[in-house]
């Protein structure tokens, strides 16, 4: 009996001590932050500034790194310099995959406007300086320790994933996406197809010196172009024309600088105020922001009129119209018989274009100031904040700081999560640093930088989120 009761005791200490199929160890994470900090400065030293991008180079580093953890990669090259790499963790496949992404290419730089070798990845004090440290391929870092990280503590000590976790890296975000993204869909898709995808896009802002909420992009707006070109008579310069081409296109613009479209509070929106006013310092702005949540008409014009002085807010409440470039003339004695303004337009889910167009020609109102719209963006439907992926990056967020409200969020910028939810994927975009609005006002500007703290934050913000998504 004695012989027995020990056998039956040591079968149960046995599996007590067994890891148990989606147990994981803690990572060391001040090896992890390391080890992120080391592959981000290898990936900021190759310069990959799209035109022409060149991102080949990152793709054979990311290769090299995940093979050698023992990781199933896939190398592609769209076009010659030009790098996609897919590598995937599979798991037990009761649940759809998860997909992290992040692109290789950045954009150009004025070298004479930075403090430090853009592509030297130099750390000064508590940061990390190189083009790319936000944008993307502080992501990237992130996203490869998160895969290294899922297999050394997850996979190699006996655990197991409900869901494969897929690796993408992808070329072309910052230009046309034709060698990016749409070149996997098109060419790949069985290897990238998911359930649920983590992007770039969102923010974890702080906000007075204090880390105040994680915004993840559920919806973006579309970007198009439009021209406007003014036509009038042509001549030398030395008799003035009153119907001059570029002071006519000047008076339409004035008329466009001083319109604002509508106000349309979608149900991102919605919830993006409603729960970022629980806790906003600001208590006017406070106010304006439970306003602009609410069902009344009357108080959401009342809140956007506060909410309007700041422009990143103005920004997802209305169709957003911006002149970028100016076209007119080839000499300093002639007048031109045309002058033509390029607009960048962006509208709000589910927004026209061509209803936009039709108010600023009637807002115009000159039968020789001509409207076109040159390219079209891509409209998608926004995935659910309601969405496993979402609460997975809430629970993330809450346990790394309890204090962080989780808001869902509509961006500005376009991003490729566009792509993906026209094709069927939930996408939720998370940039993952915490950042003061000095430092995100870095990215695509001098002197972009990344707070070393940051860093390891948003690494473990990722890594926790995959984790639970896929637990």
């Amino acid at each position: 009996m004695l012989t027995r009761n020990l056998a039956a005791l040591t079968i149960l200490m046995t599996l007590a001590s067994a890891p148990s199929p989606t147990a994981a160890q803690e990572p060391d994470w001040s090896s992890a932050r390391q080890e992120t900090v080391g592959h981000l400065q290898a990936m900021i030293r190759m310069n990959t500034v799209n035109p022409p991008g060149n991102e080949l180079q990152v793709a054979h580093y990311l290769d090299s790194t995940l093979k050698a953890a023992g990781i199933e990669t896939h190398l592609f090259e769209p076009t010659p310099g030009r790098g996609a790499l897919v590598a995937r963790i599979k798991g037990n496949g009761s649940k759809l995959p998860v997909m992290i992404m992040g692109h290789m290419d950045v954009v150009g730089v004025e070298r004479g406007h930075w403090s430090v070798d853009p592509f030297a990845a130099e750390i000064k004090g508590d940061y990390l300086y190189g083009r790319g440290a936000i944008d993307d391929k502080g992501m990237l870092a992130a996203n490869l320790e998160t895969m290294l990280l899922l297999k050394r503590h997850v996979v190699d000590r006996g655990g197991t994933l409900s869901r494969d976790v897929i690796f993408v890296a992808n070329s072309d975000e910052e230009q046309s996406g034709e060698w990016g993204m749409g070149w996997l869909i098109a060419n790949h898709p069985e290897l990238i197809k998911a359930e649920f995808a983590l992007n770039e896009g969102g923010r974890v802002r702080i906000v007075g010196g204090k880390r105040l909420y994680v915004a993840v992009q559920n919806t973006e707006k579309v970007p198009h172009t439009v021209t406007v070109t003014a036509h009038g008579p042509g001549g030398h310069a030395s008799i003035p024309l009153a119907g001059n081409a570029i002071l006519r296109l000047g008076r339409a613009l004035a008329k466009i600088s001083e319109y604002r479209e509508p106000v349309q509070v979608n149900p991102t929106t919605r919830e993006f105020f409603s729960r970022l006013a629980a806790v906003w310092p600001n208590r006017d702005e406070r106010m304006a922001m439970a306003d602009v949540a609410s069902l009344d008409a009357r108080r959401q014009q009342r809140g956007a009129r506060v909410l309007g002085r700041t422009a990143v807010f103005d920004a997802v409440l209305r169709n957003g119209i911006s002149a970028t470039i100016l076209q007119s003339g080839i000499r300093s004695n002639v007048i031109p018989t045309d002058a033509t303004a390029t607009l960048n337009i962006r509208t709000l889910p589910g927004q026209s274009i061509d209803g936009v167009v039709k108010r600023l020609e009637r807002l115009v109102s000159d039968s020789l100031v001509e409207f076109k719209i040159t390219s079209r963006g891509t409209d998608a439907p926004a995935s659910d904040f309601g969405s496993p992926m979402f609460a997975a990056i809430r629970e993330s967020a809450s346990a790394l700081d309890p204090s962080l409200t989780t808001v869902p969020y509509l961006s500005t910028g376009a991003t490729d999560s566009a792509r993906l939810r026209a094709w069927g994927m939930q996408a939720f975009g998370l940039l993952p640093f915490p950042l003061n609005q000095d430092d995100e006002e870095r990215m695509h500007g001098n002197d972009e930088r990344i707070p070393l703290a940051s860093l390891e934050f948003g690494t473990k913000l990722v890594y926790g989120a995959v984790a639970r998504v896929a637990r």
